[in-house]
């Protein structure tokens, strides 16, 4: 007879192939029985039914099922929290009941209590136990193989650096955000959709929250927001293309690129002027 393959710390889906008065037992594939408690049973369950559920190791260090999802699975970066440090490490909170340890050798930065972290959750080689790493580069895939420029892609906010904040790419590969590219909503452990802005000879990934290059009813939409805006204002605003980044965000989300290159079209269509602080309407 057999098995389809039980993998632990992700979901699998198990048959019932004996009750008991404590749970039932799933079919553990090339482990032994897989105990689901009772309080996970439904109350129709019966042997021969086939269960969604969870299998990781109970604090015995013995395989267990449960029907509670938990935040992450083994192989997967997630942005959890700190619910208690000893002198083993740091047990993150991962909607389990057992909690998820970080060991000290596993963290890049030392864990503090009711801090977040992200995280990377894996099986260790030796107790079989899953654990999880704040060493992130261990586990990620150095050759981007399957990604190309201006694709939009999954990022998970890692850490911030000087030039901006480090994402996961798709749960697998990391790249940059430059901090012109991000506004103020973007921290670490943001989940966001972003696009490739370019794979660099060296290796890295240059990232951006738009998709690269510029169509032109995206320029025509942002010359009708400055439009608008100007006649609200008298024909005159206090903003240019040597205005703040951030100010040009707030006012017209979008980025200081985008904004000039705007501005640059109704320059061209003669209907704004330039000054040193602003620009103005030509009729006014």
């Amino acid at each position: 007879m057999s098995h389809t393959a039980v993998k632990v710390g992700q979901h699998n889906r198990l048959k019932v192939v004996d009750r008991a008065g404590f749970g039932v037992f799933l079919d553990g594939g090339q482990f032994d029985e897989i105990l689901l408690p009772k309080r996970f049973v439904p109350e129709d369950c019966k042997v021969g039914d086939e269960l969604d559920v969870f299998v990781y190791l109970d604090s015995d260090d013995c395989l267990i099922a449960t029907t509670e999802k938990p935040l992450a699975e083994v192989g997967e970066f997630a942005f959890l929290k700190v619910k208690e440090v000893n002198k083993v490490g740091a047990f993150l909170d991962w909607n389990l009941g057992k909690d998820l340890l970080v060991p000290f050798r596993e963290q890049r930065v030392k864990m503090l209590p009711n801090m977040s972290y992200v995280v990377y959750l894996h099986q260790d080689d030796t107790s079989r136990r899953i654990i999880a790493s704040s060493r992130l580069h261990r586990f990620i895939d150095q050759k981007p193989e399957d990604l190309k420029d201006g694709q939009e892609v999954s990022l998970l906010v890692s850490d911030k650096t000087d030039l901006g904040f480090m994402a996961i790419i798709n749960g697998q590969y990391q790249g940059l955000l430059f901090n012109q590219e991000i506004g103020s909503n973007v921290r670490t452990g943001t989940r966001l959709n972003g696009f490739i802005k370019r794979l660099r000879p060296d290796g890295k990934i240059d990232l951006c929250l738009r998709k690269p290059g510029f169509d032109q009813s995206e320029i025509d939409t942002i010359c009708d927001r400055i439009m608008a805006e100007l006649e609200a204002s008298d024909g005159i605003l206090l903003m240019n293309d040597k205005s703040d980044p951030e100010q040009i965000k707030k006012v017209f989300g979008v980025s200081k690129r985008s904004f000039k290159m705007a501005i640059g079209k109704l320059y061209k269509m003669r209907k704004i002027m330039i000054f040193p602080k602003g620009i103005q309407l030509t009729e006014h």
